[in-house]
């Protein structure tokens, strides 16, 4: 009798070591948008403004295949034009800053930028925050200070702004995006309405339009797999991780960024990134592992 309540435990629903497995598969697709872009703007032809329209339209299409795929009737994103825009708004930053940006900064500032907008979200919705939370929060803007500030390896201000504005769009689209029936139909929905915003920014920028076989093929692979797919695993491992787990996993993101960076772009990892990395991710650490209350 016991050895079959396990086994019908064991098929009740996903194993641990698959749901690590496919977590790990959607944090290093994420990793790799990073390394994707800036690869794509360091050493093929293609510029910026292309290479998010490309992205935008590919991962379009691909989570537009895997809905029709998808087994029963998908349901229909409703529409969100501010999530739409928050998007698009979220790739051409994005894109723009991965021109002066390292894969691994780029990707830190990103995530500090993501998780600062959720904070500041949580505390203006009347969420009240522990002391060790708030230590955190002091922590990680201190690490973004320590960053940023002027110096020989300081990031160029004007991409670190950029990342962190595109940061700020992607903490607001995924608070937009929170309990809505049907993540992967809302997301291909939104992909679709921010195409054309992105096609028109291409369109206004075509005087310095630039594109080759191998940039294009990066930006499809940014949207159809990295983006797109990366999107679906990380669907199908998130109903089996708690709130706590799914936030604290994703600061895995920028330090497999920066090894990728070293790895495949031959970049350098300074003193100052290592210890504002430790600060940031230490600090949202803090914040995530601190619960938040509601006033009575």
């Amino acid at each position: 009798m016991k050895a079959n309540r396990r086994m019908a435990a064991r098929g009740a629903g996903p194993s641990t070591l698959k749901i690590a497995a496919l977590t790990a598969v959607a944090m290093v697709a994420f990793a790799a948008n990073s390394l994707l872009c800036r690869i794509a703007l360091a050493h093929a032809t293609i510029d910026a403004a292309s290479f998010g329209s490309i992205r935008l339209l590919a991962g379009a299409l691909a989570l537009g295949a895997i809905l029709r795929l998808r087994r029963g009737a998908p349901a229909r994103g409703a529409a969100d034009g501010w999530a739409a825009a928050m998007l698009f708004a979220y790739v051409a930053l994005f894109s723009f800053a991965y021109l002066t940006l390292s894969a691994g900064t780029g990707a830190l500032i990103l995530f500090g930028a993501v998780q600062l907008t959720m904070f500041g979200a949580g505390l203006a919705g009347g969420e009240r925050f522990r002391a060790v939370a708030w230590c955190g929060l002091a922590l990680a803007v201190g690490g973004l200070v320590v960053l940023l500030s002027p110096g020989l390896a300081a990031p160029p201000p004007a991409g670190a702004a950029m990342m962190a504005a595109a940061g700020v769009a992607w903490g607001v689209y995924s608070l937009r995006g929170r309990g809505v029936a049907d993540p992967l139909a809302a997301t291909a929905a939104n992909f679709a309405r921010a195409t054309p915003l992105a096609l028109l920014l291409s369109l206004v920028l075509a005087f310095d339009a630039r594109v080759d076989a191998s940039g294009a093929a990066l930006a499809v692979a940014s949207g159809a797999l990295t983006s797109g797919l990366g999107y679906v695993i990380w669907y199908a491992a998130l109903p089996s991780l708690s709130a706590m787990r799914a936030a604290t996993v994703q600061l895995s993101v920028p330090p497999i960024a920066a090894f990728g960076g070293v790895l495949f772009l031959s970049e350098t990892i300074t003193l100052r990134l290592v210890a504002a990395s430790l600060a940031i991710l230490g600090g949202v650490a803090l914040v995530l592992a601190s619960r938040s209350r509601r006033p009575a």
